[in-house]
């Protein structure tokens, strides 16, 4: 059975030619394509199953990504929502994952890669190249509460507010920290998450709640 996969753009054009390339991928069939949000969540209903898979632009008018991908997850969490955008900046790519998504792809991805992505997300639920691209890539068999316990107080709130749309000078000022600490921390952190970015320690974070989609981590801050 193959895993079916909606998506939302609003460049016909490269709507017409992803939704193309999709079908082309033997274990995978599109089976809805919308301009914009508004009019995906419209066509979601009507079909006869819902899609495994959502692939969301960030930028689209009536309702753009993030907005998208909040409602989606909150009406139906069992469809996976992957943002894909041309844009790979902190802060659009930090706004998609706490709005929901799973993954955050760019529109340059290499045909075979995101053949590749498409299977990780349909059978782990995520997909991290962050991860996947490390050198030396060592299993975690920490639970949860023994992860948590490795991170100081100071550490699990400098997670909480880089999971934000923060820039790292911002982060410095709400911890009335030198920039300096601040890198220092960002540092620890990729070593005990066993990341290379930004992207990659939020990502982490998040599946092993360690952060929370609806935390207000400015509002948390003692």
């Amino acid at each position: 059975m193959k895993t079916e996969i909606a998506i939302a753009d609003d460049h016909q054009l490269f709507l017409k030619s992803l939704g193309k390339l999709v079908d082309s991928f033997d274990n995978f069939s599109l089976v809805a394509d919308a301009v914009n949000g508004s009019d995906l969540l419209q066509k979601l209903p009507l079909l006869p199953q819902l899609p495994d898979i959502v692939l969301l632009d960030v930028n689209m008018p009536v309702m753009d990504g993030p907005a998208t991908a909040m409602q989606i997850t909150t009406t139906y969490p069992q469809v996976k929502v992957v943002a894909l955008s041309m844009k790979d900046d902190d802060h659009t790519i930090i706004r998609m994952i706490r709005s929901g998504c799973c993954a955050y792809l760019l529109k340059d991805i290499h045909p075979d890669e995101l053949e590749k992505a498409l299977h990780q997300i349909h059978q782990l639920g995520y997909y991290n190249a962050d991860e996947s691209n490390l050198r030396v890539r060592r299993l975690i068999s920490r639970t949860k509460e023994a992860e948590q316990l490795l991170l100081s107080d100071r550490e699990k709130i400098f997670l909480r507010l880089a999971c934000s749309d923060l820039t790292y000078k911002q982060i410095a000022d709400q911890m009335h920290l030198a920039e300096r600490t601040i890198d220092g921390y960002r540092e620890h952190l990729f070593e005990k998450l066993q990341v290379q970015s930004r992207v990659g320690m939020v990502l982490k974070a998040l599946r092993e709640g360690l952060v929370q989609l609806d935390d207000d981590p400015v509002q948390q801050l003692p």
